[in-house]
């Protein structure tokens, strides 16, 4: 069973309410019952094992049988900044970008951004891939959300993120360095930033910007991937090579 994530204030130890939002789930969809076992989780590095104790139509409550702590993260942090996609592809990119340990995400409105968000819908939008984000964190029993920041331009995301310990601009069709041996940081106090171009790729002049930014160009082969396809496999070898994966 994946782990819930509940508000802190939700968690009052020895006891847990679980919020209505949530109740409907587990009580209607999971079916879970009294004397029930689940983990939850307060997204602030505790896990606790829960023994359901009161299942009404009204509450949802239940005991800690136990507290696990995050283990100290050893590697550094993953950040990725995605130019926006259309239809579905740009969920994707959310919900397996989470479940491979991404710690934020970007969107970003690109050059070639097929996908122009509207200023009224941006809150809703936000919202959605959030909420992706946090059943991808669940599912793949995660301790943290990914924090999916408000989408921007890449000028605005060079400003607001200035270049981490190591910034990465995946590239296409230009000379950069293979992903796979570019040097990486190993500190956990250290980060890993990659930005992931559109459809169309990234602009020359965009590319120039991030260059002058501190961002190196890194390619994936000669092949030319998806966007959203570059986006995780860029993610699968920066984990591999961290030793978070196989």
């Amino acid at each position: 069973m994946p782990v819930f994530f509940l508000p802190p204030d939700a968690i009052t130890p020895p006891s847990i309410t679980v919020p209505p939002a949530l109740q409907t789930h587990l009580r209607d969809s999971l079916r879970l019952e009294l004397g029930e076992q689940i983990w939850v989780c307060d997204g602030q590095g505790s896990r606790y094992l829960m023994e359901l104790t009161r299942v009404t139509k009204q509450e949802l409550a239940g005991r800690i049988l136990s507290t696990t702590r995050e283990p100290a993260r050893t590697v550094p942090r993953l950040l990725i900044g995605q130019a926006v996609l259309k239809g579905e592809k740009m969920d994707w990119v959310i919900q397996k970008a989470t479940e491979l340990g991404a710690s934020d995400i970007v969107p970003l409105q690109s050059r070639h951004t097929i996908v122009q968000l509207r200023p009224e819908r941006l809150d809703a939008q936000l919202a959605r891939w959030q909420r992706i984000a946090l059943e991808a964190a669940q599912q793949s029993e995660q301790w943290r959300v990914p924090v999916i920041a408000k989408p921007q331009s890449l000028a605005e995301c060079l400003a607001h993120h200035p270049a981490p310990s190591l910034s990465l601009m995946l590239s296409e069709r230009v000379e950069g360095q293979s992903l796979r041996a570019v040097p990486l940081p190993s500190s956990n106090e250290e980060s890993v930033f990659v930005l992931v171009g559109p459809e169309g790729g990234w602009a020359r002049e965009e590319m120039t910007q991030a260059e002058q930014a501190g961002y190196t160009l890194i390619t994936l082969g000669p092949h030319i991937l998806r966007a959203e396809t570059a986006a995780i496999v860029a993610l699968g070898i920066l984990q591999s090579r961290l030793g978070a994966l196989g």
